[in-house]
């Protein structure tokens, strides 16, 4: 472990959304520490990874979406100003980056939902449920728009609240409840006999 490991261990959790730590490794960044972005890199990556994956349905597309976000992080980690969550800045330039590339793209979609390890431990009888409900949501939100996606997912995946799912999305409150609203009417039907009855 290098000496930024060391000290960030010592002091905090390795955990996207830990305000501490977060506050810790920007504040480094800002001050050019490569090994802080290192290890803020490695803290998010998987997170961003999941959220990319999901909203652009385009693996081919999702490590360059993610460097181009994270090279984003490095050139100006001043932007973030501490008036959101750090999860919530790099999130939004995540969607903005990937609402990008997918403009870019003229290649049709990749057949079927991405599937995403998960390699949180628990008994195997509720994980397969877990990873069952999880498979059917994936395979819904593959049909919806990549903007319903990402509410969706926000929503779900990293239990963000509308104001913040409005910041990273960069548009009014009112929209995100409209997408959600569309979303949640579409996921229904398309998960009819489903256990929907949680969204």
């Amino acid at each position: 472990m290098n000496d930024v490991g060391v000290a960030f261990s010592r002091h905090y959790e390795s955990a996207p959304g830990d305000a501490n730590a977060d506050d810790w490794l920007i504040g480094r960044v800002r001050a050019r520490d490569l090994q802080a972005f290192e290890q803020l890199y490695r803290t998010y990556h998987r997170q961003l990874v999941r959220f990319l994956l999901n909203i652009t349905h385009r693996p081919t597309i999702v490590e360059e979406v993610l460097n181009d976000t994270m090279m984003a992080v490095w050139d100006k980690p001043e932007s973030y100003r501490g008036a959101s969550r750090l999860s919530t800045w790099i999130l939004a330039i995540a969607y903005r980056k990937a609402m990008r590339a997918l403009r870019r793209q003229d290649v049709p979609l990749e057949e079927g939902p991405p599937t995403v390890a998960d390699d949180q431990d628990s008994a195997p009888d509720h994980r397969i449920g877990q990873e069952r409900v999880h498979q059917l949501l994936l395979d819904a939100m593959a049909r919806l728009s990549p903007d319903h996606r990402a509410v969706v997912d926000l929503t779900y995946f990293h239990e963000a609240g509308y104001r913040e799912i409005a910041e990273i999305m960069d548009c009014p409150v009112d929209t995100v409840k409209t997408r959600m609203f569309h979303a949640r009417r579409h996921l229904r039907r398309l998960l009819a006999g489903s256990p929907a009855d949680w969204l």
